[in-house]
């Protein structure tokens, strides 16, 4: 059985307050993009087996986010030794989400492949012990994220039709690193207030906070998102923490070897 687990990207990200458990509460609206890795599990008979293609994965591959789903619904259901391969296409440190896509999206095959009658709520909660984001990949829509960005509520919002550009440079950005660098600012409008605006005006209003410092320590995404705009994008902004920036236009646009030595994806919105 194959499943296709999908990235996505940030509109806003506003950095709240650091919690009592060195978390950020933040909030953000979670965007689903079709730029996908692959996942294929099948029953094996003696021992579980693991393959990683496609883009290099640097940790060991006990600590990858699918093999600790696979050990999670292993342990509660006892569905027995698989083979799992994941092809991995979307970007490593990115801000795409494609690692906690991956391990969502290995609780869900699971579920499938073993009739194993997981509830929604109940793949949630496995998702949330996973990671911060890993939550919305149970949904296919745009979600208003809160407190650890596990918390959602539904937003009313559609780019459909409209043409979404990804440019990945060769960076890699640690996340706790980029919380370490952050400044929270106080007493703004809500993202979720914000993102019914038209989208020329989300430019002066709809900021990630991760920017600020990401900007000073890596020039070159901030060139990224100049040349996006300069390109005639509505609306551009970095993903997450980084270094993914994606700008949004109304119609595609030819970007030959407009990134050197950068990932670019192009696709329409969908939703």
């Amino acid at each position: 059985m194959v499943l296709f687990p999908h990235c996505k990207i940030n509109l806003g990200l506003f950095v709240l307050e650091k919690r009592a458990d060195n978390f950020h509460n933040i909030e953000t609206v979670f965007y689903p993009v079709d730029l996908c890795d692959a996942l294929e599990i099948v029953p094996e008979k003696t021992k579980t087996v693991f393959n990683i293609s496609g883009i290099k994965v640097p940790s060991a591959l006990e600590d990858n986010l699918c093999m600790k789903a696979y050990h999670m619904i292993d342990d509660k259901y006892n569905v027995g030794p698989i083979n799992m391969h994941l092809l991995k296409n979307i970007p490593i440190g990115s801000g795409l989400g494609g690692g906690s896509s991956d391990a969502v999206f290995t609780i869900k095959l699971l579920n499938s492949l073993f009739n194993l009658k997981i509830t929604h709520s109940e793949m949630q909660e496995m998702s949330r012990q996973l990671g911060s984001d890993c939550a919305f990949f149970l949904e296919d829509k745009p979600m208003f994220a809160l407190e650890k960005g596990d918390v959602f509520k539904p937003i009313s919002l559609t780019l459909k039709g409209l043409f979404l550009v990804i440019v990945v440079p060769d960076i890699n950005v640690n996340t706790a690193m980029a919380y370490s660098k952050i400044k929270v600012y106080k007493n703004r409008e809500s993202i979720s207030n914000i993102i019914q605006l038209p989208i020329e005006n989300w430019k002066f209003e709809l900021y990630n906070d991760f920017e600020f410092p990401i900007f000073e320590m890596f020039p070159q995404i901030e060139n990224i998102k100049s040349k996006l705009y300069k390109l005639g994008a509505l609306y551009a902004s970095m993903s997450g923490s980084g270094s993914a920036v994606y700008g949004i236009f109304k119609e595609k646009v030819c970007l030959e070897n407009k990134f050197k030595d950068c990932v670019v994806w192009k696709g329409e919105c969908r939703v």
